[in-house]
Order: structure tokens, then sequence, then C-alpha cells
């Protein structure tokens, strides 16, 4: 079994991985630290977990107990937990923070569709964020083949759900504002585009179009759908052609002969892509769970990689019917 220890456990993210792994069968969760809920039951705060677990929050993190450390702490948090504590030299870690995604200290990126070698043999992984999983996966194929464009630009808006924003409430995440509610934020500034360019600079070195990212709260819980047009040579079949080779061996990554909605990849760990062509003008369409395959469901399928696991493995999630 492999033995779990989380830090911030008491946010969504927390709440989603504790889901998975409480029903994983190769896991074992031997601590979960939240400072705010020290000695309280997880079911306290994550009440979806009545009747499925006994475990209480902890008021300490002996990592020497665990064989993998999940991060899931604010961002910026993970960079001084490693400054106050020292690491035992067996124990592996995923951080779901943005504090390690230059690959500094060597951290892997831990997008699986690009990474999964590396993955596999990495002792510390810093997960993707949201946002940028469900755009990088739009791109990658083009990036590989040196398909970006050259001139013009790469036009991104992507609607995500309340839950992106964490579980401490906020002017902007309430239910009273966000219902039936749209708005822009972080308009062509979001910090995922660091992570985005660094990608995409590998795989096709020197591109020079402009990724124009506008992101928008949606007034759904949870959720990413992110719309994408670019200049592309190739025509509607030779692009799906691409796509669906590129992604051959990504379990989770799903290319889709008709269009996607936001409800066939909630509460899964699937991102599902559709591509159209109009004119010049390829059209590519993704659809995520902010919580999962944007983050916990992701995080799971790292660790799967880390420990020689099929990647499926406590990830066989269905969306709901309705």
């Amino acid at each position: 079994m492999i033995k779990i220890g989380i830090i911030g456990g008491a946010g969504y993210t927390a709440g989603e991985l504790l889901r998975l792994l409480i029903n994983h069968p190769e896991v074992e969760i031997v601590f979960v630290h939240s400072t705010s809920n020290a000695l309280k039951p997880v079911t306290d705060v994550h009440q979806g977990l009545l009747g499925e677990t006994d475990l209480c929050f902890s008021d300490s993190h002996p990592l020497e107990e665990a064989d993998l450390l999940f991060m899931c702490g604010a961002h910026g948090q993970s960079r001084k937990f490693w400054d106050e504590n020292e690491r035992p030299e067996h124990l592996k870690v995923i951080d779901l923070a943005q504090d390690y995604r230059d690959e500094s200290d060597n951290y892997v990126y831990g997008l699986p569709e690009l990474n999964s070698e590396r993955i596999a043999k990495a002792r510390s992984v810093a997960n993707p964020g949201c946002f940028a999983t469900a755009i990088q996966l739009s791109l990658l194929p083009l990036a590989y083949k040196g398909l970006l464009p050259h001139a013009g630009d790469i036009c991104i808006t992507a609607i995500t759900g309340s839950t992106g924003a964490g579980v401490k409430p906020g002017a902007t995440t309430h239910f009273s504002w966000r219902n039936d509610n749209l708005s822009v934020y972080k308009a062509f500034t979001h910090q995922h585009l660091t992570e985005i360019g660094a990608t995409l600079e590998k795989l096709q070195p020197g591109h020079s179009a402009a990724i124009n990212f506008v992101p928008v709260r949606g007034d759904f819980a949870r959720g990413i759908f992110a719309i994408t047009h670019l200049d592309c040579p190739l025509g509607e079949e030779d692009a799906i052609a691409l796509y669906k080779d590129f992604y051959r061996n990504a379990p989770f990554t799903v290319v889709s002969d008709r269009p996607v909605d936001l409800k066939q990849a909630v509460n899964t760990n699937k991102a599902i892509i559709n591509l159209e062509k109009h004119g010049d003008k390829l059209l590519i369409t993704c659809a995520e769970d902010n919580l999962l395959k944007g983050a916990s469901g992701q995080a799971v399928e790292n660790m799967n990689i880390m420990f020689g696991l099929d990647r499926r493995t406590g990830l066989r999630l269905k969306p709901s019917a309705f």
C-alpha cells in the first residue's frame, strides 16, 4: 500500500483528493493535516464524505510515515513549508500549488499527456493549473507538429466554476453574486499563462503568436469550458486525425467527433476536446472538471504513474446523467 500524507486538508482540492484516495485500492491515508481544523473529524469540513471515513485532521505532519505527500495549501505556502521542515529522503511529493511549476528544485511539470516518462521517474511533481491543463491539452498536438501560427494570435476564452476560486468566500464567489452572473477577470494576465507559454516554447521553440487568454467566472460550481481559435493550415479531418493520434495513449483525454458540453466532463478525470474548421480558423473546445482533471484527479493520475500503477486506478468516475 502507498502511505499518503496530505498538507492543507480543508480546501476543495483536498476534499476531492480524499474522495478519490479513500476509494483507491492501493492507498492508505496516514495523516491529513489542517492547522485550522486540527483534531476535528474530516467530515466536519468535507461533509460529502460522511459515512465514507472516520479520519480526523491532524495537528502534526509525520513525514517519515508517508511514501507520498500531497501539498494542497495556498500558492506560496509550499516553499515556506520546505523552508521550515526537513524532507525525508524516501518521500515523494505532488504539489498542487503553483510554487514549482517552473520545474525549479528538480520538480517535474505534472502534465501526464506531455511528461509521463519523466513523471514515472520523478521524486517531485508540480501539478498543473486547472486553466493551464485545458488550454495546453487544446494546443499540445499543434505545438508538437510545429503548427502554432507564426503570425496572428491564439485567442482563448475559458469559463470556470466558482470552486476554482477556493473554499474561502470572497466578494466574487458567494452565491448571491455568482448566481445568474458572468464576469471577466485577469484578462490577458492570468498566472497560468506562464506555465502554458513555457510548455509551448519547449515543443515549438520560437513560435511568435501571442496567447490572448480571457478567463470568465461562470455561474456554476465546477468545470472549465475552454474555447480556443487560431489560424491553422490543416483541414478538419487532418486536425482530428492529428489529435487522436497524439492522445492515443492518454486514457483521460478524449477527442470527440461531436460538439462537447461541460456536463460530459464534470465529476470525471476526462478532458474532452472537439475540433471544427471555419475557413482558415481552427476552433478547439475543451471541457474538464477543474477539481479533477484540473487538480486532484490529475494529481492521483500522477501518483499512479509515479508508483507504476495503471493511470486509471481509482479514477474510473462517471459523469452525471443530468
